[in-house]
């Protein structure tokens, strides 16, 4: 199963991140099948291929929370509805 993560690069403590296709159970330092964009949480600054997520997100690739957050701050999805908590009495 295909999978958009983050992969991490950079200097320690100022890790930016890789945003790519690559299967869900392989290393984040692994091989990667398409590199979609970045991610620098320090600023807060990304640049995402929209068109190439769709193309991915469309093929089946499944992104991870944080890609998803990320992804819903750029445009390219929808917010997920949020669960209502229910409280025993």
């Amino acid at each position: 199963m295909l999978a958009i993560k983050l992969r991490p690069v950079g200097k320690k403590k100022q890790r930016t991140y890789r945003v790519v296709v690559m299967e869900r159970r392989s290393k984040l330092n692994g091989r990667f099948i398409d590199d979609l964009g970045w991610l620098n949480p320090h600023t807060d600054k990304f640049d995402i291929s929209t068109e190439l997520v769709k193309k991915w997100i469309s093929n089946g690739a499944q992104p991870t929370k944080t890609v998803a957050d990320v992804l819903v701050k750029a445009g390219v999805m929808k917010a997920p509805a949020k669960k209502k908590k229910v409280s025993r009495k």
